[in-house]
């Protein structure tokens, strides 16, 4: 039996009707299938968007408190960084307060170095002025001394020649007396030539001719001894004439007498020079003396052309010219000390000077660190550092 068709209202073909129900069928079950697997699809998707949700809502929440946890160590991160900032900021503080006691400090100690100094140098010159006036000093009271000594030497040696003289006949005392006069003059004027006048000669006892140093005569002292009581007048002319005679230069009388009751010990009685023996030989110091001066202008007078040419000599000459140098040496090396002396101190004031520098820029650099952490507006300038930025501190 041929199968049943049926006509397709579509396409107007035949089709078996078992195969149209099976196509059917088969649709309705594929249909139905699709259905089913599109609703368990919905199913599924309806659970995935529940689930997706839900690990939204737990991911939201892990994020949330992700974000929180990190908010909160931000905020105390910041906190930390402010303290951080603020002990810095003290610490700059702190910092440019101690550069300042420094810098006072520094300068305190300049000026007190410098009055020091200017003391040590006034102590100095004091000690300096001191130790030559007692060099002066003493050498003069030495000098004193010599011619203490030398006057009570001769006075001794008077008073001895005059107890001796005493002794003697009034003819040996005499000739005690010349003889200690003699050795009297040639002890202290060795230069001199002392000449005794001989007995029986009509004359002076003792010739001195004054000599300089150079040898050269400048003049002549007679010198007449009387060993009496009482003075008389015969002595000057004799002695006047005697000066005439010999062409000497300055007669003198020693005596033990009196002149008058106007006495003093040394006179210039009408032209003659009267001493007691005490006084001897001052009075033949100043005699000498005189003569002496007299010679040596004489000397100038005479030879003031050839004194020039030596004195020309002198200055053109090696020694003149090597004083010249060691005046010079002595100069340049007080100079170069005093100029080590300035480096040196110099030198210190320098470094000094760099330390402090050192610091106020170390001070700077952190305040400015702050300050590019925190932001210029959190931390106001310090009065001081806001002249490093316009550069008014080198």
């Amino acid at each position: 039996m041929p199968p049943s068709t049926l006509i397709c209202p579509h396409c107007h073909q035949e089709i078996a009707i078992e195969e149209a129900l099976t196509h059917q069928v088969s649709e309705t079950l594929e249909r139905e299938f699709k259905e089913k697997i599109l609703q368990k699809e919905k199913e599924l998707e309806m659970q995935g968007k529940v689930q997706l949700k839900t690990q939204e809502e737990r991911l939201a929440k892990e994020l949330h408190a992700q974000a929180q946890q990190k908010v909160e160590q931000q905020l105390k991160l910041l906190e930390e960084q402010n303290i951080q900032k603020e002990k810095q900021l003290e610490e700059a503080r702190k910092n440019e307060l101690e550069i300042r006691r420094l810098m006072n400090k520094l300068e305190d100690d300049k000026k007190a170095f410098e009055l020091e100094k200017q003391r040590q140098l006034d102590e100095e010159r004091g000690k300096i002025r001191q130790t030559i006036e007692q060099q002066m000093s003493e050498q003069q009271r030495v000098k004193d001394l010599e011619k203490e000594k030398i006057i009570a030497d001769l006075k001794k040696s008077l008073d001895d020649a005059k107890r001796k003289a005493e002794q003697g006949s009034q003819q040996t005392q005499g000739e005690v007396i010349e003889l200690e006069l003699e050795e009297l003059l040639r002890s202290s004027f060795p230069t001199d030539t002392i000449e005794p006048i001989g007995k029986g000669v009509h004359g002076a006892d003792i010739r001195q001719i004054v000599r300089s140093p150079r040898g050269v005569t400048c003049g002549t002292i007679l010198w007449e001894s009387k060993q009496t009581k009482r003075f008389e007048e015969k002595w000057i002319g004799k002695l006047k004439e005697d000066l005439r005679n010999e062409k000497a230069d300055i007669p003198a009388l020693v005596t033990a007498a009196y002149i008058d009751d106007a006495w003093k010990g040394i006179v210039h009685h009408d032209g003659v020079w009267v001493c007691s023996f005490a006084l001897f030989i001052p009075l033949a110091m100043l005699l000498r003396k005189t003569l002496l001066d007299v010679g040596y202008q004489k000397a100038v007078s005479l030879h003031r052309g050839e004194k020039a040419d030596l004195l020309y000599e002198y200055i053109t000459g090696h020694e003149f010219r090597q004083q010249i140098e060691a005046l010079v040496e002595v100069f340049s090396e007080m100079s170069e000390q005093v100029q080590r002396e300035r480096v040196a101190f110099e030198k210190s004031w320098k470094q000094r000077e760099a330390h402090v520098k050192r610091l106020y820029m170390s001070t700077a650099h952190i305040f400015g660190s702050i300050q590019g952490l925190a932001g210029s507006s959190a931390i106001p300038e310090l009065k001081g550092l806001d002249l490093l930025d316009s550069g008014e501190v080198n």
